[in-house]
């Protein structure tokens, strides 16, 4: 019997908590500063606060609920401009701690660096090589071509497929030439890289700012042929 008399003072109490729930919600204060910059409060929001920020009170005076004051054309448009740098910096600034964690990852000490410069410079050499050679047996096949033409001359008209050769033989030796200048200059381009990877890795290990660092001596081009 006791126990039933509990259940139901217990569903009594549950009964008026929910029926008193929509009062409870309802005792909220509104609070904002209206256009004129007077300080109003209200059981809903003052009509002198429409478009302001405006702040909801529960019955003990705590903030629990807050709104953004409506935005004019200019001013959503300078808030979106500056959303944008700020996402553009966070962009940059998360590349470049990737591009740091690699870096790191990569080379534990300013030796390794200028190994993997020799081995680069030493790729680049051979490879080098290797276009000049293909522009020297290139340029002597189009000698020979040519001597072969030369034979033609105040003769019978040289073979279609004569002409043709010599034409795609010029075509590839320019091509070669042009592979090669390129090559030549990646010695360049590998000397800046690794310069500044040595200076970046100056200033994570010693603490040091990037623009501080000192430079590191390029290293000597090879020899151009």
């Amino acid at each position: 019997m006791l126990r039933l008399t509990i259940a139901k003072t217990a569903i009594a109490t549950l009964g008026l908590l929910i029926a008193a729930l929509p009062f409870a919600l309802q005792a909220q204060t509104v609070r904002c500063v209206g256009k004129d910059g007077k300080k109003y409060f209200g059981q809903t929001l003052p009509p002198q606060c429409v478009g302001q920020a405006a702040e909801y009170l529960d019955k003990s005076g705590n903030v629990v609920r807050r709104t953004d004051a409506s935005l004019t054309q200019e001013q959503r448009l300078a808030k979106e401009a500056d959303d944008k740098k700020k996402a553009e910096a966070a962009a940059v600034a998360k590349d470049e701690a990737r591009r740091n964690r690699a870096l790191l990852e990569t080379y534990s000490s300013e030796k390794d660096i200028d190994m993997a410069r020799q081995r680069a410079l030493k790729d680049n050499e051979a490879a080098v090589k290797e276009i000049e050679a293909r522009v020297a047996k290139i340029g002597q096949r189009g000698k020979d071509l040519q001597k072969e033409m030369e034979f033609y001359q105040g003769k019978n008209k040289p073979p279609a497929k004569l002409a043709e050769d010599i034409k795609n033989n010029e075509i590839d030796l320019k091509a070669q030439q042009e592979l090669l200048t390129a090559k030549k200059k990646e010695v360049d381009s590998i000397n800046a890289k690794y310069d500044e990877d040595k200076k970046r890795l100056i200033a994570l290990t010693r603490g040091q700012p990037a623009a501080e660092a000192a430079p590191a001596p390029a290293a000597t081009k090879p020899a151009k042929k």
